[in-house]
């Protein structure tokens, strides 16, 4: 954390590297110790081997020490039945009930809604010639979209997004924010058990593996938190990016060629999940040059290991922007983003930005771009606000 971790990122894993090699120890909130792994080789190597670094929150050697009000547990779980916090054969059963939801969304009918959702947010402040669009698009949109699809109701939008950013913060709030949004959860849970539709919580209900009440509301929960704030991150590092590098500057004005590209090099260069927690040692080892401990937790640093001078061999001279997918915005191994969560992300995200670049094609940022701050998170990066102007247009209305 500190001012450098959300201003000059790729220094301080510099130094890390310089100090520590890929493998780092570090302290969480409340001198809790853990090992940041941000080497690319380093990374492979723990996300591909289930046996030595399992999922196993149960095998923390530290869980004893850690106050009832600790910030980060939200984040790292403790041994909840949800496709996040299992392991062995109960992990892919859940992870069975949970790509079956996914894979019941219908790609087309996604992409109309994402469009209806976004010319409805942008018809808010097109009039205006100038807005803040981290909170009045890139957040709402995919909370929005994901709402729809899984089947809340728009009115409960607000509420999620709030008590979704307070969780994934990690701050004061985070605990709150969880209980908030387990709440709604439920209650969504409750309602279409009693009237499933045509939606994503319906099909997780349908899936022939039966699960308790509170498994249905934990995956919901972990398909809603992953799905909306890194997405949001996805859309507004990516405007952020195209705004500020002349590179994709023609694409404001010209083809949606860019659009892609751009959110590609976001993926391996501002990736919205910078770190993920976690791993545990399920017995003494060793991981680049340091002795790690029976019950040890590793967190994976996809950020670190993006900038690992190591990757950059696999992504070829003209950088990450030229359609490479090595990366680990998505993690890897038997943990990583679903394939069609990842699907329903990038529909989200391209969809977004394509509409508003269609619909404000004069868009440019209203600040200098040094001024711009991220989200204080140490697991996700994002811009706190990204104020833009451009030339009034009349609302489309009608959405």
């Amino acid at each position: 954390m500190g001012p450098r971790f959300h201003t000059d990122l790729e220094a301080v894993y510099r130094d890390m590297r310089r100090d520590h090699g890929p493998v780092v120890p570090v302290t969480l909130p409340g001198d809790v110790p853990a090992w940041l792994v941000i080497g690319y080789h380093e990374l492979c190597r723990v996300t591909a081997d289930p046996v030595l670094f399992p999922r196993d929150q149960g095998l923390w050697n530290q869980w004893e020490t850690l106050p009832e009000d600790w910030p980060l547990r939200p984040m790292i779980g403790t041994r909840q039945p949800s496709v996040y916090f299992t392991v062995g054969e109960e992990h892919r059963r859940h992870l069975a009930m949970v790509q079956h939801a996914l894979e019941s969304v219908d790609h087309v009918g996604l992409r109309r809604t994402t469009e209806e959702i976004a010319d409805r947010l942008i018809d808010s402040f097109c009039s205006t010639g100038e807005s803040e669009i981290v909170s009045a698009y890139a957040k709402p949109l995919p909370l929005l979209t994901l709402a729809r699809l899984l089947g809340f109701p728009d009115s409960d939008g607000p509420e999620l997004i709030r008590s979704l950013t307070d969780m994934a913060d990690g701050g004061p709030d985070a605990l709150a924010g969880f209980e908030h949004a387990l709440a709604l959860m439920s209650r969504l849970v409750a309602r279409k058990r009693a009237a499933p539709s045509v939606d994503m919580v319906s099909a997780m209900l349908a899936h022939p593996d039966e699960f308790t009440d509170e498994a249905y509301v934990l995956n919901l929960m972990a398909v809603t938190s992953a799905g909306f704030l890194p997405t949001a991150d996805w859309i507004g590092n990516s405007v952020r990016l195209m705004l500020t590098d002349e590179r994709f500057a023609a694409s404001l004005t010209g083809g949606r060629h860019t659009v892609p590209e751009a959110m590609n090099e976001v993926l391996w260069e501002d990736t919205p999940t910078q770190i993920l927690a976690g791993r545990w040692a399920a017995r003494d080892t060793r991981l680049g040059g340091h002795a790690i401990a029976r019950g040890d937790m590793l967190l994976l640093g996809l950020a670190g290991a993006n900038r690992d001078p190591a990757a950059h061999a696999t992504r070829g001279p003209d950088g990450p922007h030229h359609s490479n997918f090595a990366h680990f915005a998505f993690s890897h191994g038997e943990y990583q983003c679903p394939f069609p969560a990842q699907e329903i992300a990038e529909v989200i995200a391209r969809t977004g930005i394509e509409v508003l670049l269609d619909r404000l094609p004069d868009l440019e940022l209203a600040v200098a771009p040094r001024t711009l701050a991220r989200r204080p998170s140490p697991f996700l990066r994002g811009m706190t606000v990204l104020p833009v102007r451009f030339a009034t247009t009349p609302p489309y209305g009608g959405h």
